[in-house]
């Protein structure tokens, strides 16, 4: 169990101090690291010892302040501050009174085992030290990141209030995304009005800033049609994600925001491969392949959907687009980093440039077939090695699913097992997987079908019923 008191936090900030000097090799006095935070109501008392810890180590220290992830990311490229390394302070979408630290370098975020050495460091109570403290400045760069998000939209648009004539409104949940709507959307010419929650803090007093939160979609979508809206956008708190809303009050969220960038970026280069994690619908596959795609469905996890991407770019395959169905969607053209506002101007580019042929967005994803059904359903283990487990029952499944003419397991499975089910038989299908983080075997199930989950919840429900280290009464209570 850690928590992050101040002493926790200055033992992980000078270890990664001393790693980073290590992996880029230079002394205390020539490295700059920024330091950024979002809105939650530890962040002030972290922030303090980050920057505090850095500069006693000897490292130039650029404090950012109230930022996004993706602004933090990109002062490690920005050529006017040009640092080493960045160290964003964030839970993203987890409660208020949860907290984190994302390190960057410049070629992204960092790998799992590269966290790993720096908390082994941490561990062994080893960091950088230096004679002379590191000089402190402040910065507000969030200023420099709107303005790199203005010119992408003028570049592509050619005009100096593209946004004239719509209005689009935003609920940053009192995050860190409420710059969006002043710093680029309203110099853009666009009417702003019905916007909200912009302000930050950190208690989250109206609801979490999540796009896969039920009570942010619904505050939102009400705005959009409270409103008379072209366009509403919501983002998760530190702005590394973003769900939309379309004029009509209908989200442009999962697999929908899935399909309209891929839309996009297919009508600018056809044959191109779109990464997504495991539980998008077979009709976003569909869709995809209609476009001239290809859909290269993988792993959860958005460092998994990046990294695939560019694995599958080096191989020589174009592959421009990275994306989640929780709303992570990294592009190749900006750096493979997953940035909820870059997403967003791709979109609003993209509409705008629709209003002058008469069409709206969602006339791109009219033909996306969506299921009747879906829902998911999180078991709990009754046992300790649950990882162990866990994946017993997958093989188990496999196993069953090769044996069972109901079943018809996927070809390809990254993770997990999926498993369609024809027509009389459920018409859908199942994914049975481990949680990335926590000790749950998740259950997602699509129907085409009004009862479709409920026949294969019971499919599934007849084989799990005999491992009796897994609590299967949410299964049984969805069936009933």
């Amino acid at each position: 169990d850690v928590e992050l008191t101040n002493e926790v936090v200055q033992k992980i900030i000078g270890a990664f101090a001393l790693y980073i000097s290590g992996k880029i090799n230079k002394s205390p006095n020539n490295i700059t690291i920024s330091v950024g935070n979002d809105s939650r109501i530890s962040c002030g008392r972290i922030n303090a010892q980050v920057v505090g810890t850095l500069s006693s180590c000897g490292i130039n220290v650029i404090n950012c302040s109230l930022i996004s992830t993706p602004a933090m990311f990109m002062t490690t490229l920005e050529h006017t501050l040009n640092c080493d390394a960045a160290v964003m302070i964030t839970a993203s979408h987890h409660p208020f009174n949860k907290n984190g630290l994302k390190f960057f370098t410049k070629s992204g975020g960092l790998e799992s085992s590269e966290i790993e050495k720096i908390l082994q460091l941490a561990k062994q109570g080893k960091s950088l030290t230096c004679e002379i403290s590191g000089n402190v400045y402040n910065n507000n760069f969030i200023d420099d990141y709107s303005k790199i998000l203005r010119d992408k939209i003028l570049s592509a648009c050619g005009k100096d209030k593209p946004f004239s004539g719509f209005k689009i409104i935003v609920d940053a949940g009192n995050g860190a995304g409420g710059f969006f709507a002043d710093k680029v959307l309203k110099p853009l010419g666009a009417d702003i009005s019905g916007s909200q929650f912009l302000q930050p803090d950190g208690n989250f007093p109206n609801h979490i800033p999540n796009p896969e939160n039920k009570q942010a979609m619904e505050s939102i979508c009400s705005a959009v049609i409270k409103n008379n809206a072209d366009f509403g956008i919501i983002f998760d708190t530190d702005v590394d994600r973003a769900g939309a809303v379309d004029f009509d009050g209908k989200e442009i969220n999962r697999n929908t925001l899935i399909a309209l960038i891929s839309a996009i970026l297919l009508e600018e280069k056809s044959g191109a491969y779109i990464v997504t994690d495991s539980i998008t619908s077979e009709g976003l596959t569909d869709f995809i392949q209609s476009r001239g795609g290809v859909h290269y469905r993988y792993r959860r996890g958005y460092k998994n959907v990046i990294n695939k991407a560019i694995e599958l770019n080096n191989e020589g395959k174009y592959c421009p687009l990275a994306i989640e169905t929780s709303g992570h969607a990294a592009l190749k053209e900006n750096y493979f980093l997953d940035d909820g506002a870059y997403l967003i101007v791709r979109l609003l580019i993209k509409m705008a440039e629709l209003k002058k042929q008469g069409k709206k967005l969602n006339y791109l994803i009219g033909d996306l077939k969506m299921p009747y059904e879906e829902a998911e359903i999180r078991l709990n283990f009754l046992c300790e090695e649950f990882k162990a487990y866990g994946q017993m029952i997958i093989e188990k499944l496999k196993e069953y699913a090769y044996i069972n003419k109901d079943f018809i397991p996927a070809k390809e499975n990254y993770e997990g097992i999926r498993i369609s089910f024809a027509q009389g038989s459920g018409d859908g299908w199942l994914l049975l997987r481990l949680s990335l983080h926590d000790p749950i075997m998740p259950i997602n199930i699509e129907s085409n079908v009004l009862g479709g989950t409920k026949i294969i919840a019971q499919k599934l429900y007849n084989f799990l019923k005999d491992f009796n280290y897994l609590n299967i009464s949410k299964l049984q209570e969805f069936i009933n």
